[in-house]
């Protein structure tokens, strides 16, 4: 889990990561990847930030290509300031003035820069593996002690399922963790994403105002370039925004126990179709619209549009916004976060 700020979460955010090699390189020894592999789809991880560092997928005739976006190496993630792959918290997102009241008590954010090595609790090549993270009180200006715990898990053939869960231990806190992977259908290295098409099952959006920062409203996105109802390629209306997609989408149905479907991705050239559920209220969409010659996998240079996000979450600054849905969690209390993925290739 990491901890730094990116471009596309440039306020109050924190990524769960403290162990950092460059301070204490005997921490490097312990940094390792992992392999999970069912039938065709095969995705590796490192429990340096939990990353998800490539994901293998067969096309309509069977070619293999790793379609997210990263590093052959850890030493590219440790000064990586996009975070490809990570997962992303205590509170992912956007935290208006880096700061928030609870309880009386004003709380000041303030994220570090790095990663956390994080433990390896189970770990079964063909079925699951799961990372566990103890957060301390006061970790980037946030309340009381919290243990996180996320777990990869194939389903089936084809569907990746993640589970993130977390417990404060001793004082309510805000919790929102979120899966940062940069997709990209065509492979990792095959240019921009803007002839995917998407469908987003969500009729409104959390507005932001000129610092990204969510303004309050829950406003329609009926004749906006927002609106993907209906799929159509990504960059059919991009132009009419100032630099590209990066917004928080109200999942549209009932919040509740049961995952909703969220998104729908399509890639023509190969056939591959990427289908996601969760059970959060939205799923922030970006378009790496930062993203400038990045080097990554295999000497591949990423740029601006190369990669999409679909980060299931709750809605950004609802610390600060008491008509969203709450973040906070109390001890006594879990957190739980889920993500299904179904790929499949016609």
């Amino acid at each position: 889990m990491v901890k730094k700020q990116s471009p596309l979460h440039v306020v109050g955010v924190s990524v769960l990561m403290v162990l950092l090699c460059s301070v204490n390189y005997s921490l490097c020894e312990k940094i390792k990847t992992y392999k999970l592999t069912r039938g065709s789809l095969s995705v590796t991880f490192t429990n340096y930030g939990a990353v998800m560092t490539s994901l293998l997928l067969p096309d309509r005739h069977g070619k293999q290509d790793d379609v997210v976006l990263g590093f052959d190496t850890v030493d590219g993630y440790k000064n990586d300031t996009t975070y490809f792959g990570a997962i992303v918290g205590r509170v992912a997102n956007r935290i208006g003035g880096a700061k928030f009241k609870l309880n009386g008590h004003l709380y000041k954010t303030d994220p570090n820069e790095g990663h956390n090595t994080l433990h390896v609790q189970k770990y079964v090549p063909t079925s699951h593996i799961t990372f566990t993270y103890d957060g301390f009180d006061g970790e980037e200006g946030f309340p009381g002690n919290v243990t996180v715990k996320v777990t990869y898990m194939l389903i089936g053939e084809n569907k990746l399922g993640v589970k993130m869960e977390a417990k404060p231990l001793n004082k309510p806190t805000p919790i929102n963790l979120a899966l940062h992977t940069y997709w990209n259908l065509h492979s990792h290295n095959s240019g921009n994403i803007l002839s995917h098409k998407i469908q987003l099952l969500a009729g409104k959006i959390t507005p932001v105002d000129d610092k990204l920062i969510p303004t309050g409203e829950i406003t329609s996105i009926a004749g906006t370039p927002y609106d993907f109802l209906e799929p159509r390629e990504i960059g059919s209306r991009i132009h009419e925004l100032p630099g590209g997609y990066d917004i928080n989408y109200v999942i549209d149905g009932p919040i509740g126990k049961h995952l909703r479907k969220t998104a729908v991705v399509t890639e023509e050239v190969t056939g591959r179709k990427m289908e996601l559920w969760t059970n959060q209220p939205g799923v922030q969409f970006y378009t790496s619209n930062m993203m400038k010659r990045v080097v990554g996998k295999g000497k591949a240079v990423y740029e601006k549009y190369g990669g999409l996000c679909l980060e299931t979450q709750g809605f950004p600054d609802s610390v600060n916004h008491k008509n969203f849905p709450s973040q906070i969690v109390n001890p006594g209390e879990s957190y739980l976060h889920v993500m299904l993925f179904r790929f499949t290739a016609h």
